[in-house]
């Protein structure tokens, strides 16, 4: 399904006019969906050496040479942990359902076993007693993408997989009768591709096909730190966050098409299969030595992997466009990272918009993405979507203010794709989607890019020692929109 994309004059609308599509959009929210919005706690956190907390794979990363586009790390970043409160107001102001935020592994348990931090417990139930406070429900993740140093091998590991549970355990005992919702993982796909297959994110291996058993044990992880969450009595929902990606080849050669479906396998099917249909996809006839190890998956893991969900998360970014022919991969600094390419690479799409990122800026793929879901999953539970904020060329003036009217339109395309999707009669219509997410409510340390590609509702000001947070443009859009429900 390849989407007519829209004309630049509608794709302007919200900027021009963003007070009026704010309303217009409050108006289309249905009667009980949530609207969330989303940090992580490496991104945001900072006190990288406070109260105990340990080194994740990210600490380790961001002191390699030429990894973080900008040389920064997050030793400070947001430093949430002293703004907690400040954050809360935020999202109190701004009118929001629901607070999506992870804790940090290594900030609770700093050699990823072992009993909680006394520190970092401490933390969480000042936060949470905050949101709480305020009126905001908290779906919490277990983890995004910051495993303990400490805990060597990483996910190549399995025995990872059992410290998560036994983490996942102690997590829910200390603070389930306080959130709402429980993330075990927040896309694992890209912890295995850019984590270990290319190694342009932590811990920076580079074993392409040979990182599959990553993706194996972070979704066994998942599904013993479900059996886990429930073994804790936890009052809230359980879910976990997949990345879909909707992919197309750039031609109808064999070759192109091959590569287009099996980048389709290694993106969307091998993390999604296992979670709701119980298996792994076959492998493909011409990449079946590669894919293999599909094959060789025990049946008890899968039937543990495959637990009951109260919701499925779906994290769309954007589409892709496969072609034959190996990918160039490079440092953030553009220095060749030396390791044996993929067999394809990603092809621009020319008639879409890009955000400074270089993401492409295609809502109309949000159906695409939704519809594949819908026909490939006949009982896919409630869908709770994550949508990327866009990252832009933010420009704050003396006051702190970021005019971000291009951001406004990103944020209101894709959600109103979303809702038509899902609507009677849209192609994803039989999708019951129950709430959407956007990201990030602060500007952040965004991974392998640093603090150079802003994504937040809220401008950071990260030369201040204090931090000091001013709403933007689309943090008031937002706030007008959920005002007019």
């Amino acid at each position: 399904m390849n989407p007519t994309p829209r004309s630049p004059s509608a794709r302007a609308v919200a900027a021009r006019d963003w007070e009026h599509r704010a309303g217009e959009f409050g108006d289309r929210l249905p009667t009980g969906f949530e609207v969330a919005v989303a940090t992580s706690a490496f991104q945001i956190e900072g006190a990288a050496r406070d109260g105990g907390r340990g080194d994740s794979v990210w600490d380790d990363f961001s002191q390699l040479s030429g990894r973080i586009r900008d040389g920064s790390n997050a030793s400070v970043s947001a430093d949430h942990l002293k703004n907690y409160a400040a954050d809360a107001a935020l999202l109190r102001d701004l009118g929001v359902d629901s607070y999506r935020f992870s804790f940090g592994w290594t900030r609770l348990q700093p050699n990823g076993r072992g009993s909680l931090n006394r520190n970092g417990l401490a933390f969480y139930d000042r936060l949470l007693d905050a949101l709480l406070a305020d009126g905001i429900r908290s779906t919490a993740a277990l983890s995004h993408w910051d495993t303990p140093a400490a805990l060597r091998g990483g996910w190549l590991n399995r025995d990872t997989a059992g410290r998560f549970a036994d983490y996942a355990h102690a997590v829910g005992e200390a603070f389930g009768d306080r959130i709402d919702a429980w993330v075990t993982l927040s896309e694992p796909a890209t912890v295995t591709t850019k984590g270990y297959a290319l190694g342009t994110h932590a811990p920076g291996r580079t074993l392409l096909f040979d990182a599959l058993p990553t993706a194996h044990h972070q979704l066994l992880a998942h599904g013993l730190a479900v059996q886990a969450l429930r073994a804790a009595d936890v009052r809230g929902r359980i879910g976990l966050v997949n990345s879909h990606a909707p992919v197309e080849s750039l031609t109808d050669r064999d070759q192109d098409r091959s590569y287009a479906a099996l980048y389709d396998l290694l993106q969307n099917r091998l993390f999604a299969d296992p979670v709701l249909l119980g298996h792994y996809p076959d492998p493909l006839e011409p990449f079946a030595v590669e894919l293999r190890s599909l094959l060789e998956a025990d049946p008890e893991d899968l039937r543990t992997i495959n637990q009951p969900l109260d919701f499925y998360g779906v994290g769309y970014t954007e589409p892709a466009r496969i072609a034959a022919g190996p990918t160039v991969l490079k440092t953030p600094d553009g220095q060749p990272i030396p390791v044996t390419s993929w067999p394809f690479h990603f092809e621009p799409f020319r008639e879409h918009p890009t955000t400074s990122t270089g993401a492409v800026n295609a809502p109309e793929y949000v159906a695409v993405a939704l519809a594949e879901l819908a026909e490939r999953y006949p009982a896919l539970p409630t869908v709770h979507l994550s949508l990327a904020g866009g990252a832009f060329f933010d420009q704050a003036d003396t006051r702190h203010f970021v005019h971000d009217p291009v951001r406004i339109d990103y944020l209101a395309e894709h959600l109103v794709a979303a809702l038509d999707a899902t609507a009677p009669g849209g192609p994803a219509a039989t999708v019951d989607l129950a709430g959407i997410t956007v990201w990030s409510l602060l500007d952040a340390f965004e991974w392998n890019d640093g603090y150079s590609q802003p994504t937040g509702l809220v401008h950071v000001d990260f030369a201040d020692d204090r931090r000091t947070r001013t709403p933007k443009q689309s943090y008031r859009w937002l706030q007008h929109a959920l005002a007019n429900r």
